[in-house]
């Protein structure tokens, strides 16, 4: 009896420190983004300390480093999902490697689409100084609040389009429908629907490249060491041109003859560098798709390193574009029709946010683009990170605020169909799509087990998950109007409380 009743409170002691501890994990995340909120407010307050508004640069700021969190944690999923899903990366390993060039991208080349995000999306001269501000710490709250709703939910959704959403309901409240720029709105929105397209089909076409000039080889082995080595050179070249163009923009700008230059001269050295790695890889390798797979895997992490730079450039914005309109605003007296400052410091808050919100409550989101939606491996992983990496580099060189969401999913769609299209082919020999109407042909004199086989046979080939692109879309069609309405409301609310 004694030994028995010993046993018994040594298990509730056992049960209690494994509680404690979850507890403690559980809490040690929102304690450290409270901190981090906490010394955005006071580095804040010790920067800009001259005005009657300053108080609510304090306020902004923190609302600020509560975005760049839920930037981090939502919209970095997509650029180090696809990696994860395709074993090419450990968590861990993914979420260091995305912090660093996260935040690199954020301090280095971050900026250029600030103005867009903080000032061209609405009429100024409709508003005075402090209704503007208002209006900003209304759309960056809101945003943030709708972006950690989607985060606690598992839905990966837009936080350009929370932060538009959100500018554009909070400019409504304040001044009426006059006071949005429509023909600016008209063009970001145009780019939702054509970057995720130009994301899935430019995916589409690399994976059709590679499976035409290495997977359906004879020799795959062969093929691959002359075209893995021109692929990672032709990335290496187009991440140089960028960082010529943008990302060393604040001590350097180049001409355009320079930039082809500098882009040749480093496809030349990537290439250079690639050719001997990808021979010594493939030495005593098998004949074999999933061998030769294995040699686009370290390209797969410089192309996930690429995008997660690209994110940082240009989805830092969403964080800190709001904040530094009220900030230049307050520290002026007046909105700023010639162009909204960026700080330094202001930067600094949404590369650190990005980079510990991506660290502290990524991981979720992470799994959901790299596993839920299509099954990946090592190159449709590559062709996913590649083609979203292009296409937010290029909108991030024009300043166009897009969706690096839509671009990302619509890559791991462009592969998922790509796939499917495949399938099909070499199951029916035609490209006939599959549904609940579809009758093969050959089935019609078949038993019904055997049309019950083939039909399950078929559907095995659907390789994107339906349920889970319907619920990408849907979220994705909900957060402008979502963040609209508590934008609106929340600038009533804080109109009330300054007034």
């Amino acid at each position: 009896m004694t030994n028995s009743a010993l046993d018994k409170d040594l298990k509730r002691i056992s049960g209690l420190e494994v509680a404690s501890h979850n507890l403690a994990r559980s809490l040690a995340a929102p304690g450290i983004a409270l901190v981090f909120l906490l010394a955005a407010a006071v580095w804040a307050s010790f920067i800009v300390t001259d005005g009657p508004m300053t108080y609510l640069v304090v306020i902004a700021a923190i609302i600020a480093g509560y975005m760049a969190l839920n930037v981090g944690a939502n919209d970095v999923a997509n650029n180090m999902g696809p990696a994860v899903g395709a074993r090419a990366l450990t968590m861990a390993g993914a979420l260091l490697i995305a912090g660093i060039f996260e935040a690199a991208g954020a301090l280095l080349a971050g900026g250029d689409v600030v103005n867009t995000v903080a000032r061209d999306l609405l009429a100024g001269q409709e508003m005075t100084g402090e209704t503007f501000v208002l209006v900003m710490m209304a759309a960056l709250l809101a945003s943030a609040l709708w972006v950690n709703l989607a985060t606690l939910v598992g839905a990966p959704v837009s936080t350009t389009h929370a932060v538009v959403g959100g500018v554009v309901g909070a400019g409504i409240a304040a001044a009426g429908f006059g006071a949005v720029a429509w023909p600016i709105i008209g063009t970001v929105a145009a780019s939702w629907v054509v970057s995720p397209a130009l994301g899935g089909i430019f995916a589409a076409i690399l994976l059709a490249f590679i499976r035409t000039t290495i997977i359906s080889r004879i020799d795959k082995v062969t093929a691959a060491r002359l075209w893995v080595p021109i692929l990672v050179a032709a990335m290496t070249g187009v991440f140089a041109m960028y960082l010529a163009t943008k990302g060393l923009s604040r001590i350097w700008k180049p001409g355009l003859p320079t930039v082809l230059g500098l882009g040749l001269a480093w496809t030349l050295l990537g290439w250079l560098a690639a050719m001997p790695w990808i021979r010594h890889q493939s030495r005593h390798m098998e004949n074999r798709k999933k061998h030769v797979a294995a040699l686009f895997r370290l390209p797969l992490v410089v192309a996930a390193a690429l995008l997660s730079f690209a994110h940082g450039a240009n989805d830092v914005a969403n964080a800190v574009g709001p904040f530094a309109a009220i900030v230049t605003t307050v520290q002026s007296g007046h909105m700023q029709a010639a162009g909204i400052a960026l700080p330094f410091w202001v930067l600094f808050i949404g590369a650190i946010g990005i980079a510990l919100g991506l660290a502290l409550f990524g991981p979720r989101l992470i799994r959901t683009v790299g596993e839920k939606i299509t099954k990946l491996n090592e190159i449709r992983a590559y062709c996913v990170a590649l083609s979203a990496a292009t296409t937010v580099l290029i909108a991030s060189a024009l300043g166009l605020p897009v969706s690096s969401t839509h671009i990302a999913v619509g890559a791991v769609f462009g592969v998922g169909f790509f796939r499917e299209y495949y399938s099909i082919k070499e199951l029916t020999g035609s490209a006939v799509p599959i549904h609940a109407k579809y009758v093969d042909p050959a089935m019609l004199n078949a038993t019904p087990a055997e049309a019950l086989a083939k039909q399950r046979k078929r559907e095995r080939r659907l390789l994107v998950r339906r349920q889970h692109v319907f619920g990408i879309v849907a979220a994705w069609v909900i957060t402008v109007p979502a963040s609209a309405l508590v934008a609106a409301g929340l600038f009533f609310a804080f109109n009330a409380l300054v007034g």
